[in-house]
């Protein structure tokens, strides 16, 4: 098998809120094409290490570069236009505007996203994004606020694709979702990763994340704890029970 191109590379970061120290010298990579999964319990770094990247709450020390360019000391919106597109944790979508008008807030003057994409990339469009999600387009003319969790995800995912990302940052996509909801939203990951993009999951969802992720990383107390191929995870009695209570 041929070694993909590092995407996302992160060497010893250090971020801190106030005076309290969350991530502890971090360091991890996403290739692209490549679904990474990070593991851990409540409290333990990972919804930090998520807003780091995306330049929420830069570290104090380390590095973080996309395509060997430097995001550090970026602002957030110069970050997501270099490649970087965020399904946060909670949904974060607009409750007060259309499924159309959420879809399209990354397509506005004020983005700034440019069209150019990583080489391979498919390009994502309104129509395309209703192909992949029939449920919204049933529903272009509702206000966000009406939606079930599981359609607001779908949209808060279909929202990130229409910035035609290199790579999404995916925080806890299964929270509060039925199994069903959720095996779709690991369908939906998967067929992600076939057109080109690759996707940083930070999930509590043990089974979903072993189906999906090509390599895991679990994070405890702000370090980077183990690092391995998901079967290879699976066999490590130990660290699933000390680490994620399983």
């Amino acid at each position: 098998m041929a070694t993909l191109d590092k995407l996302l590379e992160i060497r010893d970061i250090h971020t801190y809120y106030g005076d309290s120290y969350v991530l502890q010298g971090i360091s991890l990579e996403v290739e692209a094409g490549q679904i990474a999964a990070l593991l851990g319990r409540n409290g333990m770094g990972k919804t930090t290490l998520i807003r780091s990247i995306a330049g929420l709450t830069p570290p104090r020390q380390g590095s973080i570069k996309l395509k060997g360019t430097s995001l550090i000391g970026l602002p957030p919106y110069k970050i997501a236009q270099l490649g970087i597109s965020l399904v946060p944790q909670g949904r974060c979508i607009f409750p007060s505007l259309t499924v159309r008008e959420n879809l399209l807030i990354p397509t506005s003057s004020l983005a700034g996203r440019q069209v150019g994409t990583r080489e391979g990339a498919s390009r994502w469009n309104l129509e395309k994004v209703m192909e992949e999600f029939p449920r919204l387009a049933e529903r272009l003319k509702q206000f966000g606020g009406t939606l079930s969790g599981g359609e607001q995800q779908m949209l808060a995912i279909g929202r990130a694709l229409m910035a035609n990302p290199d790579i999404i940052l995916m925080d806890e996509p299964s929270e509060g979702l039925a199994p069903v909801l959720v095996r779709h939203i690991g369908e939906i990951m998967r067929n992600i990763r076939e057109q080109g993009h690759s996707i940083l999951l930070v999930e509590q969802n043990f089974k979903l994340a072993m189906s999906v992720a090509d390599f895991v990383y679990i994070i405890s107390t702000g370090r980077i704890v183990y690092q391995g191929l998901p079967p290879e995870l699976g066999k490590q009695r130990e660290i699933l029970n000390r680490h994620l209570g399983i």
